[in-house]
């Protein structure tokens, strides 16, 4: 399914600029109907195609922050699903507000990522340098502020090949403007499986923590989490035309019924205890 970018119709660029917010509003095409949003030329191909449990390439090699090549491997090798976030680090705007979704939902969710989950934050220009990731990186640390996560939270670059390889598998489509030397872009997060599987979408630049939580969760087949987490995704289903969790009616509806015939069996077993000491 493609998410698409519709943009105002006067005075609109497709490329943030500084001091001015990129006019982006993420939005689903549609599905068999003779209705498409009309596109400018320069974002025709740029989007979010879902590929749901696509195979990302492990085999690809970026550099981190410190300038290291590193297999996309080595961060799958841990058991912990991945968050992974698409952007460039010479963004003037709309990366920086995706990075800055992603620390404000993590403030608030107890997972922790170089624990629980890992995070990578992957730039598709290959102009970025492991030094502008370093220092991109310095200052995520800071703004979410949780201690002892450094190790949990990467920032990656790499040649044209391996971002390639990544994003089209991820299905992140992009368009470099030589004009401008800037990327028109979509908005959005993925979750992945410890074994490299696309699992979860999350689109925009806020993201519930309650569906990052969940999403993390359910990609790790509940090895993270708690008792807690569990009934609520019995209660919640993710929804991929949406990109969130959503009450699942029947599950609530069980849930429900449940719940009233525990507490009509424990009133009937209060009352047969009175009778019984009763008599």
């Amino acid at each position: 399914m493609r998410l698409l970018l519709l943009f105002a119709l006067a005075g609109s660029s497709a490329f943030a600029q500084p001091g001015q917010p990129a006019p982006v509003q993420p939005s689903l095409s549609m599905q068999n109907s003779n209705l498409k949003p009309a596109l400018p030329a320069a974002l025709l191909g740029v989007g979010i195609d879902q590929k749901l449990d696509q195979q990302v390439p492990l085999d690809a090699v970026f550099r981190d922050e410190s300038g290291r090549a590193v297999p996309l491997s080595s961060f799958f090798q841990t058991g912990k699903p991945v968050l992974l976030a698409p952007v460039y680090y010479r963004c003037p705007m709309l990366c920086t507000q995706i990075l800055n979704g992603v620390a404000s939902s993590l403030k608030a969710v107890s997972l922790n990522p170089g624990q629980d989950f890992e995070i990578l934050s992957v730039s598709f220009d290959p102009k970025d340098t492991w030094e502008l990731a370093a220092a991109k990186k310095q200052t995520y640390l800071r703004r979410y502020g949780r201690p002892n996560t450094a190790n949990g939270w990467h920032f990656l670059t790499g040649d044209p090949a391996n971002i390639e390889a990544l994003m089209d598998a991820v299905g992140f489509h992009y368009k470099y403007d030589p004009a401008t030397d800037q990327f028109a872009h979509a908005s959005g997060i993925m979750i992945l499986t410890p074994g490299g599987r696309v699992s979860r979408y999350f689109y925009g630049v806020e993201y519930a923590p309650r569906d990052v939580r969940l999403g993390l969760v359910e990609a790790s087949q509940s090895k993270i989490g708690n008792p807690v987490d569990q009934i609520l995704l019995f209660c919640y289903h993710y929804d991929p035309a949406t990109g969130k969790y959503g009450a699942a009616a029947v599950n609530l509806l069980r849930a429900a019924s449940a719940g009233f015939v525990l507490i009509c069996g424990g009133f009937l077993l209060i009352v047969w205890r009175r009778e019984l000491r009763a008599g």
